[in-house]
């Protein structure tokens, strides 16, 4: 069984921010701890699966599937390189920055024990106007999507309290789907797409968004 640890957990309000469109809560700030839970589909639902955390767009953030969002601090540090600057947790929008786990191959799937919270990998992160402007970076999301760092987008399957600290115990599934595999399929890989769905390892209506674009 792989271990990791939560390096920081990460709250974010809706707000405006200097040449973002709209209303975002991007802005992820690190706290103590935060409280999780399912907050059911993203039509109709609670939105986020962390209790106070804000989100500017219902339409393509939130609900069961993307729950909550993590991001390593492995892949900061190679972004930071990258960039030539700092990159504090929360900057790109995660509400737990993990280390020791490799998100860019971790398992559609696999399951995160932190105390008494349980997790699921379900979907990569896809790149937006948003995070491109929150990050002032040129071609950002060529790059980003070039880089295939997304971190992870989980479920909630049991809600409770995670804290910075805390530590990570990873269950891995039999198959070998990865986020990467899935975010190269949704951003045009076809017959990679093929293989994804013919595991059938996606959440349905992920499931469904992949096969339109077959």
């Amino acid at each position: 069984m792989l271990r990791g640890e939560v390096l920081s957990v990460n709250l974010g309000v809706v707000t405006t921010l200097p040449g973002v469109r709209g209303r975002t809560a991007i802005d992820k700030q690190p706290t103590q701890h935060i409280d999780v839970r399912d907050p059911g589909p993203k039509k109709g639902g609670q939105g986020s699966g962390v209790v106070g955390d804000g989100i500017g767009s219902r339409k393509h953030h939130g609900g069961y599937a993307q729950a909550v969002y993590a991001y390593a601090t492995e892949d900061y540090d190679w972004w930071a390189a990258q960039l030539g600057r700092t990159l504090e947790p929360g900057l790109f929008g995660e509400n737990l920055t993990t280390r020791g786990l490799d998100l860019t191959h971790a398992l559609i799937g696999e399951e995160w024990t932190i105390g008494s919270v349980r997790l699921r990998v379900e979907v990569p992160r896809i790149p937006c106007a948003t995070f491109a402007a929150r990050m002032g970076e040129k071609q950002w999301v060529r790059r980003f999507t070039e880089a295939g760092r997304t971190g992870a987008y989980l479920s909630v399957q049991v809600p409770g309290r995670i804290s910075a600290g805390d530590v990570v115990m990873v269950n891995r599934p039999a198959h070998d789907i990865t986020l990467l595999d899935a975010f190269r399929a949704v951003t045009g890989d076809r017959q990679l797409a093929r293989r994804v769905l013919d595991a059938g390892v996606l959440y349905p209506t992920e499931h469904e968004y992949l096969a339109a674009r077959v």
